[in-house]
């Protein structure tokens, strides 16, 4: 073993970020585009934080 920690994601992919919350991508992009989640552009690719998806889930318990 190396001993290495595993390492928390501070973003994920769109498909990984409707897979943790359970959406589709077409949900998914309309929370974006509405501003809800936080994305971050890296070269072409759109990554989602984990942080705003954690928020979004906060803000939306009952």
């Amino acid at each position: 073993m190396s001993g290495h920690q595993p390492v928390e994601p501070i973003c994920v992919r769109v498909n990984d970020a409707a897979r943790m919350i359970g959406i589709g991508r077409t949900k998914l992009y309309e929370l974006i585009s509405s501003g809800e989640l936080e994305t971050v552009k890296i070269g072409k690719a759109t990554r989602i934080t984990t942080a705003s998806l954690q928020e979004l889930i906060k803000q939306r318990t009952v």
